[in-house]
């Protein structure tokens, strides 16, 4: 291992998955991203990393030329490489891009400085997606903001993450007592939002949850709606086969999909059912568009775009978190 200048030094695992060329690259972008190397130093030449690390010109070389490309550092001359620009990069890793997760997402983004970049991927509920996202990004990133998913691979791809780098959002799922997180609670707080609205349900013969079998949102809602009903006496039905629904008077509906919120609109209009006067609709997820869509759409949600807020937080103070955003009760005509 060679120390060059007091600034950096270059070291390769001759063990490693990882090529060697991947691992200069990560290792100069993680001395940027950790304030090591500043806009303006110098880095070891092609000459030095050779000899400090053994290995070949053409890997050095490589490596330098992919840093140059990305307008990370640049050569000068009869003097060597210099740093160039001093960004972050973070990913982002969500699950889809849906309306909610774009508050997430612009919430975040926008509560950055300019010089962090966010790299945004989306594993749509695939492990091989997952895996490959994660396994693909090892090194290259300040810090890691994931939205992890029921699969019991995920564990093991989380552990390679630098903890001290990784934010674990939205769903307390596979997480542990020492990760970073700011989770939604999909149990007790919804429960707790349910209560809220008890006297607007009595106006109904039933309440149905709508859970459609292509939805990924956690069952534990399914189990505290339950609760719910068993305690304040409703009775309840919930259906699953999307196919099934069909919107009756005086029953009052909580829907976990917005795909379901429309095909409940449309119904309403042909079988001409008012929703807030002789059926009910209860959305969770607020969007920007639910308070405009028919005369108000209620939700139960938790605050997206604090959730971003405090993502960003993570990323810019270097601090643990352990945080649960508020889930909330809005209500609107159509309750």
């Amino acid at each position: 291992m060679e120390t060059y200048k007091h600034k950096i030094s270059l070291t390769i695992d001759h063990e490693s998955d990882i090529p060697k060329y991947q691992q200069l690259v990560n290792e100069i972008n993680n001395a940027i991203a950790e304030n090591i190397l500043k806009k303006g130093d110098a880095i070891p030449s092609v000459n030095k990393t050779c000899k400090s690390c053994k290995v070949s010109r053409d890997t050095v070389f490589k490596a330098y030329s992919i840093l140059s490309e990305n307008g990370t550092i640049n050569a000068v001359p009869n003097k060597g490489y210099y740093v160039a620009n001093d960004t972050k990069k973070v990913l982002l890793v969500l699950d889809t891009f849906k309306a909610y997760k774009e508050v997430l997402y612009h919430s975040f983004v926008n509560n950055l400085p300019n010089t962090i970049i966010t790299d945004v991927q989306f594993h749509h509920y695939n492990i091989n997606n997952f895996k490959i996202i994660l396994n693909n990004s090892k090194g290259k990133y300040y810090k890691y903001i994931v939205m992890p998913f029921q699969n019991e691979e995920v564990p093991a791809i989380l552990s390679d993450i630098d903890n001290n780098k990784l934010l674990l959002v939205d769903w307390n799922i596979h997480s542990n007592k020492t990760n970073n997180y700011v989770f939604q609670d999909f149990g007790k707080s919804f429960y707790e939002g349910l209560k809220e609205a008890v006297q607007l349900f009595r106006k109904y013969k039933k309440l149905v949850f709508l859970y459609p079998t292509y939805t990924y949102h956690p069952k534990e809602s399914i189990t505290y709606f339950k609760k719910f009903c068993k305690e304040y006496q409703f009775n309840y039905k919930i259906i699953t086969n999307p196919r099934l629904f069909s919107a009756e008077e005086n029953v009052a509906y909580i829907s976990t999909s917005d795909r379901m919120l429309g095909v409940f609109l449309e119904q309403c209009k042909v079988k001409n059912l008012e929703p807030g006067t002789n059926v009910g609709f209860l959305s969770y997820n607020e969007t920007p568009m639910k308070k405009f869509i028919y005369k108000g759409i209620s939700v139960i949600s938790t605050d997206f775009k604090k959730l971003g807020l405090k993502a960003a937080e993570f990323v810019l103070t270097n601090q643990p978190m352990q945080y649960y955003v508020p889930t909330k009760l809005i209500l609107r005509a159509s309750l």
